[in-house]
């Protein structure tokens, strides 16, 4: 699925209410950003949105932060928003890998949703779930590591179950093809995951744990 480049994105960033322009000044603050003390949930690779909106407006109780380097995307993940309230949704244009300057140990889950799978072995360093960013993760959560994880990518999903086992997380849930799973995994879908379903391939998700 490609992205349309938006041209006054930098411009849509810059005037956003619901972006948080230079995140650092707000590491170990987040919840005063937020100005309540409930949870707080990231999403790696937003894209367009869909994902931690509809999440935001389900569980008004719950902080959402969805993190995007693509201006574009997150451009229109900001649209996307448009005329809609939701005071427990922020967002972030930057690297993944600069999450160590934006958090201390705030974060109870890290969503991780049809992210680049970079499938080629040179590029497993790359992935979300490989043992560098696992490391990053152990400095920004809270207390308890919880990561969940949806895919059609093959190759990163049992990469993932491999790196995750290895870092001594647990599953509580393992789906090899979560909308036809005779169990009811409450979540909400992406859009790549909506047009994925439209073309009948299976969606691999999992919830990964390390309770301390």
């Amino acid at each position: 699925m490609r992205y349309n480049v938006v041209k006054d994105a930098k411009s849509i960033i810059h005037n956003s209410r619901i972006l948080v322009n230079n995140p650092e000044k707000s590491k170990n603050n987040w919840n005063n950003v937020f100005g309540n003390k409930n949870p707080i949930c990231l999403e790696l690779g937003m894209g367009r949105g869909s994902f931690i909106i509809d999440m935001a407006l389900k569980h008004p109780n719950i902080n959402f932060i969805g993190l995007e380097l693509d201006e574009s995307q997150t451009a229109t993940a900001i649209k996307n928003v448009g005329s809609k309230t939701i005071p427990n949704l922020r967002m972030i244009c930057d690297d993944a890998a600069n999450i160590i300057n934006i958090f201390g140990r705030e974060i109870d889950t890290i969503y991780l949703t049809f992210s680049e799978p970079w499938p080629k072995k040179i590029d497993e360093k790359k992935r979300f779930t490989s043992i560098n960013y696992l490391k990053l993760y152990d400095r920004i959560f809270k207390k308890n590591k919880h990561i969940i994880l949806k895919t059609d990518n093959k190759i990163l999903f049992a990469s993932s179950l491999e790196s995750l086992s290895d870092y001594w997380y647990t599953f509580d849930k393992v789906s090899l093809d979560l909308h036809n799973d005779e169990r009811h995994i409450d979540t909400c879908i992406t859009d790549f995951e909506s047009q994925y379903i439209k073309e009948g391939r299976p969606i691999y998700y999992l919830d990964a744990s390390f309770k301390i």
